[in-house]
């Protein structure tokens, strides 16, 4: 997407969360600007305002600094930024000093007082909620809030503030200081378990992609093993008898050629019955992958039953193709996918939402570039499209080539703001389609499918 936001978009939810975080810490350090300059730069004057004002602006840029080294800190990307912490804690001492020394030699007034207590507060709560984001241990974390509410009590009761006036100071302190430095701890423990649980989801496709390749090598293996051995002896046993001048060499090979004819067909057959999808199980896989990844899934409209077994193979691997790159591909809160028979056609419909326009151009949204990944059923563990031929794969370009086997369209697009919506239609064989009255009737005459254990063979 070229318009404004079309970066946002882009993002993927993990790199969205950590964008919010970051600049959520970073508007406190510009919120502390803004409020500096309204209680410094009146009652202390244009001078001494402008002075506090231009310390703060050092501050707050400080602690934006701050605020991105430490979050790229804690995801790996860079060292602990150790020196740019001990500065932030020189400059906040520093702020806060000049504050106070404003309100003890400078202009005299309560107003005066009143806005060097708050620039300290302010920049003092900011800075140690700041320098929370760079510490890893919580200890710390509890040390300097405790040292920043000892040291604001020091403060008070020096400059002539009671006891109970100097506690209640110091509570204050701690109380403020301690949330922001609470929210900046639970703000990267939650950003660590989003990526956490991201990097979970990738895991659990490759891992299921490694079940299906060691799937397919069983089978390989179990079809090939034995005949390979036969076909390995035999050949050995007819070099020997033709090395003798033995007739008995031809017959030897003749059951070799038999032998390798016969491991053709099997190996035919077992890649045959890979690339074969049960509508049914897609249908039940993808909405339980779905919901497991927190997308709400429903499937609605004919059963797969009584469709015959091409149609189902096609329209399962437009299902398992769909629902890969809607976890693949898009933002995804809701999936809905439709199947039901109109004039003699079935038709199927995925429309998902979070997808965005410029990866729709491609076809991200509904099965494009996924060659390789998980297949959405984790019943039947397929993988990415094979295709019938060697031009068939994944994407909308196989699934095409795999619809025109039998007569079939595929359709892909927007479907709205946010929408993305696949449809292939699929003409049914007259002696193999469901009844009169199914045939003529849409979507509103058939049975609803609305659960999984409804889908389950």
């Amino acid at each position: 997407m070229r318009g404004p936001g079309g970066w946002w978009r882009r993002k993927t939810t993990p790199e969205k969360v950590e964008t919010y975080t970051r600049w959520s810490f970073q508007s406190f350090a510009v919120t502390e600007f803004v409020m500096v300059g309204l209680m410094a730069v009146v009652p202390l004057g244009m001078w001494l305002g402008a002075g506090l004002l231009l310390m703060s602006a050092v501050h707050a840029a400080v602690c934006m600094v701050t605020v991105s080294r430490s979050l790229d800190w804690t995801r790996g990307r860079r060292p602990q930024p150790v020196r740019l912490l001990w500065a932030l804690a020189a400059v906040t001492a520093a702020v806060c000093a000049v504050a106070i020394g404003v309100a003890d030699h400078g202009p005299g007034g309560e107003s005066v007082d009143t806005a060097a207590s708050g620039i300290v507060g302010i920049v003092g709560i900011i800075g140690i909620g700041t320098i929370a984001l760079g510490v890893r241990e919580r200890r710390q974390v509890f040390a300097i809030v405790a040292g920043f509410a000892t040291i604001s009590w020091f403060v008070a009761f020096t400059r002539g503030a009671s006891l109970g006036a100097s506690l209640f100071t110091a509570v204050v302190a701690l109380l403020a200081g301690g949330v922001l430095a609470f929210t900046a701890v639970v703000s990267v423990w939650l950003l660590d378990i989003v990526y956490r649980l991201d990097e979970a989801r990738e895991t659990r496709a490759r891992l299921a992609v490694a079940e299906e390749r060691l799937r397919f090598g069983r089978d390989l293996h179990d079809v090939m093993g034995r005949n390979l051995a036969v076909i390995a002896l035999k050949s050995e046993l007819a070099v020997q008898l033709a090395q003798r001048g033995r007739p008995e060499a031809v017959a030897q090979m003749v059951e070799v050629q038999r032998l390798a004819h016969e491991s053709q067909r099997e190996v035919r057959e077992v890649v045959r019955g890979y690339r074969e999808a049960d509508l049914t199980v897609e249908l039940a896989g993808a909405q339980g992958v779905l919901a497991a990844a927190g997308i709400d899934c429903t499937v609605s409209g004919a059963t797969a039953a009584g469709l015959p077994v091409a149609v189902q193979s096609a329209l399962g691997w437009v299902v398992r193709e769909a629902a890969t790159n809607v976890l693949r591909h898009g933002d995804a809160r809701r999936c809905a996918v439709r199947l039901w028979v109109r004039e003699g056609r079935v038709v199927l419909s995925v429309e998902n939402d979070g997808v965005e326009s410029d990866r729709v151009e491609s076809g991200a949204g509904a099965g494009a570039g996924a060659a390789g990944s998980v297949g959405s059923s984790g019943s039947s563990g397929a993988l990415g499209s094979p295709g019938s031929s060697g031009s068939s794969g994944s994407g909308l370009a196989g699934l095409r080539e795999r619809l025109a086997e039998i007569d079939g369209t595929l359709q892909a697009g927007p479907a709205g703001r946010g929408l993305f919506r696949l449809t292939a239609e699929i003409p049914l064989p007259s002696a193999a389609g469901p009844s009169g009255s199914a045939a003529r009737s849409g979507p509103a005459s058939v049975p609803a499918v609305r659960s999984v254990s409804e889908v389950t063979p």
